[in-house]
């Protein structure tokens, strides 16, 4: 298997959370649409580990499209923690390689998922095409901006979201099939990541509806300005679920482990809440959800697991080579 690790550090935008020299250093490869939160969270959880444990931490980020991450990790980028958008992504580490254990998700509450996310439809100011709901994107001469489900969970969420609505309204997996078949006809591009199509429909002004995480529509707003857009939350929406692990090869030949789980555990604290909280990642713990709760509507979540089956099975009918995806999308 050729090895990638040069190549990922460049085309994932390695950064650097601090430059301590003789500090433990960690490397946290994760997705697209993450950048803000770990930019507040890093610098939280190496106070807290400076205070309690008396020891100086450099952090290092690596982000890009989900899958292609889980690839370059499985490819020998030395990722301490990986920090993904879906099950899937982690779960290639285990069947590829076994650079972590079958059961990981078990090894953190909420198997493994600190925060949650919904998928909401980013429209042009005035929202002038009328997008309120799933139905609304396959109408005639709308254009719709989502990432590749083959390299993006943000994508694979927004295809699982559309399939599930059908389902939900009395359809059944032929009327699903043909309805997720025509809307990724009305996609005029698939990028390989949520940061990249956030930059073709803001930057490129490409498409009708992007169609993202709830948390990256307030991402775009401290980019570009709240002015140029409004956010609708369509019916239903695919319980976005991003889960968290060491990755236990790494770690123990690092020798980084008790830092590594440190960093992961900390996401559960009240500080780590708050955090994905301020940015718009919604939190476990209940009451820290409560205070937040103006900048959460309510949403008809679809549990992806209890709706599609275990993510092994969804990744290989869905979105493998050769899948249901490949079946129902022929580029334009």
């Amino acid at each position: 298997m050729k090895r990638i690790f040069a190549a990922s550090l460049l085309a994932t935008g390695l950064a650097l959370g601090t430059t301590a020299s003789a500090a433990t250093t960690l490397l946290n490869v994760s997705y697209d649409v993450m950048r803000d939160f770990y930019k507040e969270y890093n610098p939280a959880f190496q106070k807290y580990w400076q205070q309690t444990a008396g020891e100086a931490i450099t952090l290092q980020m690596s982000h890009g499209g989900s899958s292609k991450q889980a690839r370059a990790v499985i490819d020998g980028l030395p990722a301490d923690v990986i920090t993904m958008n879906m099950a899937t992504d982690i779960n290639a580490l285990a069947d590829n390689g076994s650079l972590i254990p079958q059961d990981w998700a078990t090894r953190l509450p909420d198997h493994s998922a600190p925060f949650t996310s919904a998928t909401v439809f980013i429209v042009r100011k005035g929202n002038p095409k009328g997008l309120k709901d799933w139905p609304d994107l396959v109408k005639d001469g709308v254009q719709v901006v989502v990432p590749n489900p083959k390299t993006s969970g943000n994508g694979r969420y927004t295809y699982l979201s559309a399939w599930g609505y059908v389902l939900k309204n009395g359809g059944d997996e032929n009327k699903a099939k043909a309805f997720v078949g025509e809307l990724f006809k009305h996609a005029p591009v698939l990028d390989t990541g949520g940061r990249a199509a956030t930059t073709t429909f803001m930057q490129n002004q490409i498409g009708d509806v992007l169609v993202t995480f709830e948390n990256e529509a307030e991402m775009i707003a401290r980019e570009f300005g709240r002015g140029g857009f409004e956010v609708v939350y369509p019916s239903v929406s695919a319980e976005a679920e991003p889960p968290v692990t060491v990755v236990d090869k790494v770690v123990d030949k690092k020798g980084t482990r008790k830092q590594a789980e440190a960093y992961l555990k900390y996401l559960w604290s009240d500080e780590g809440q708050r955090i994905a909280a301020k940015n718009y990642l919604r939190p476990r713990n209940p009451q820290i959800l409560a205070e937040f709760a103006d900048r959460f509507p309510k949403v008809d979540f679809l549990p992806v697991e209890k709706t599609f089956g275990d993510w092994r099975e969804i990744q290989k009918t869905h979105f493998n080579d050769g899948g249901l995806f490949d079946q129902l999308y022929t580029p334009q």
